[in-house]
C-alpha cells in the first residue's frame, strides 16, 4: 500500500512539473557588459537542481574518503572488542570448568588486548569495569591455584579500576570476593574488614551475611554469628528446619559459654523470646545454671514455657526432652536451701494426676513430695514410676529414691 501511494505521489509530481514546464514563459536574463545572455527560467532550475545535486555527491564523496581513517580505527576497535569479549567468555568457561590455568591465560590475553597501545584514550575508560572484571578472573583463578602473589597482583590493579567514576559500581563484589579470599586463608581479621568497608545495603544481602556468618564462627564471636543468622532466617536464606536448628545451637552455645551466673544471665537476656522458648535452649541453659550455683528458682522460671508446652501439648517434645525436663526440675527440688514455689508445686501435681500412667510425672511427683517431707505419698508415686518406667536410669533413681525413703522409715 504504501508503494502505491508512494507511486501516485511520483505521477502526481511529475505531471505538475510537465504543467509547468510547458506552459511557462520566463526568462532569465544575464548582463555581463558587452554581453547579454537570454535563458530559459526551465533550463536555469534544472541547472541548478543538478548542480546542487552535484556539489552535494562531491562534498559526501569527500567526506566519506577522508573519514576512512577513522572507519578504519573504528573497525580495528570492533575486532579487538570481538577478541577481548570472546576471551572473556573464554575465561568464565574454563573457570566453571575448574581449568583455573586456562582461565588465567584466558583473562590475561583479553587484558593485553584491552590495554592495546593503539587502543582510543576513550574506549580504555569506557572499559574500566570490563578491565576491572578480567583482572578478577584472573586473580580467581590464581587463588584457585594457590598462588597468592599474583592474585594479589591482579586485584591491585583491579582496585585501581574501581576508583574510576564508571568503575565504582563493581566494589561492592569485589569486596566481596575479597572477604571469601580471606576466609580461604583463615585471615578472619581481613575478612571482617573487607565486609566492613561495605555500603549498608549491601551489608545486608545473604551473600555477605554468609561471609559474615563465616568469619563470626572462625573468630569464635557466638553472639555476633547468632545476630547473623537471624537475619539469614529473616531473609529465607535456610530452610526453616535449618535456620532454626542453627539458631537453637548457637543459642545454647552463647548461654553454655558463661561461667558465672552473671555472665549466663546476661547471654540469656541476649536471646529473643523465641530462642529462650526452644525446648532445647531453655533446658541446657537451665541445667547449666544449676551447675554453676544459680538459684532453682530462677531455672525453673526459665523452664516454664517448655513445661507449659509440655503439658499443652504433651506429643511436642520428644521423650529425651521430656525426661531431661524431668530432670532438670528435680535438681533443683534436691536444692535444700531452695524450696520449691506453690506454684510449681500445683503445676507439678496437677500434671501427675492428669496422666498417672507417665512414669517421669510419677517420679518428679514423688521426688517433689520427698522434698516436702511427704514419705508416704512419695513412696507411692515412686513405686508407680519404678514399675510405669521403660528408662533404666529412670527406673534405677526410683528404685534408689524407695531405697532411701525405707531407710529413713526403718
Amino acid at each position: 500500500m504504501r508503494a502505491v501511494l508512494w507511486l501516485m505521489a511520483l505521477f502526481g509530481v511529475a505531471s505538475a512539473s510537465a504543467l509547468f514546464a510547458a506552459g511557462n514563459p520566463g526568462t532569465v536574463t544575464l548582463f555581463w557588459p558587452p554581453w547579454r545572455i537570454d535563458l530559459s527560467l526551465n533550463l536555469v532550475l534544472l541547472v541548478l537542481v543538478v548542480g546542487f545535486l552535484v556539489l552535494h555527491l562531491a562534498l559526501r564523496g569527500f567526506a566519506t574518503f577522508a573519514s576512512i581513517p577513522a572507519q578504519a580505527r573504528r573497525w580495528r576497535a570492533q575486532q579487538r572488542e570481538r577478541l577481548v569479549h570472546a576471551s572473556l567468555v573464554d575465561a568464565l568457561a574454563h573457570l566453571t570448568a575448574g581449568r583455573f590455568v586456562r582461565s588465567r591465560k584466558a583473562a590475561e590475553h583479553a587484558l593485553a588486548l584491552q590495554l592495546a597501545p593503539d587502543s582510543e584514550e576513550d574506549s580504555a575508560r569506557s572499559n574500566a569495569r570490563l578491565q576491572a572484571m578480567l583482572h578478577l578472573l584472573a586473580a580467581e583463578s590464581a587463588h584457585a591455584l594457590q598462588d597468592r602473589p599474583l592474585r594479589d597482583e591482579h586485584f591491585q590493579q583491579a582496585s585501581e579500576m574501581l576508583y574510576r567514576p564508571d568503575g565504582a559500581s563493581a566494589q561492592e563484589g569485589f569486596f566481596l570476593r575479597a572477604a571469601r579470599w580471606a576466609l580461604d586463608d583463615h585471615d578472619a581479621a581481613s575478612a571482617m574488614q573487607w565486609l566492613d568497608g561495605l555500603p549498608q545495603g549491601a551489608a545486608r544481602r545473604t551473600v555477605a551475611l554468609r561471609l559474615r556468618f563465616r568469619v563470626a564462627r572462625m573468630q569464635g564471636e557466638t553472639g555476633q554469628a547468632l545476630e547473623t543468622i537471624r537475619l539469614l532466617v529473616k531473609h529465607n536464606a535456610f530452610a526453616k528446619s535449618s535456620g532454626l536448628s542453627l539458631m537453637r545451637a548457637l543459642a545454647l552455645e552463647l548461654v553454655l559459654a558463661g561461667k558465672q551466673p552473671s555472665q549466663i544471665t546476661q547471654a540469656w537476656n541476649t536471646l529473643d523470646p523465641a530462642e529462650r522458648a526452644m525446648p532445647d535452649v531453655a533446658l541446657g541453659a537451665a541445667r547449666h545454671w544449676l551447675a554453676s550455683g544459680g538459684d532453682a528458682a530462677q531455672s525453673r522460671l526459665w523452664l516454664l514455657p517448655v513445661w507449659a508446652l509440655m503439658v499443652e501439648r504433651p506429643t511436642t517434645l520428644t521423650p529425651a526432652q521430656r525426661l531431661a525436663l524431668v530432670r532438670t526440675l528435680e535438681s533443683g527440688l534436691g536444692a535444700h536451701n531452695d524450696p520449691p514455689e506453690a506454684a510449681w508445686l500445683a503445676r507439678i501435681e496437677s500434671a501427675q494426676m492428669s496422666d498417672p500412667r507417665d512414669a517421669q510425672l510419677q517420679y518428679l511427683a514423688g521426688v517433689m513430695c520427698a522434698r516436702l517431707g511427704l514419705w508416704g505419698k512419695a513412696q507411692h508415686l515412686l513405686r508407680q514410676s519404678a514399675a510405669l518406667a521403660s528408662d533404666f536410669e529412670l527406673k534405677r533413681d526410683a528404685q534408689r529414691a524407695l531405697d532411701a525413703l525405707a531407710h529413713r522409715g526403718s
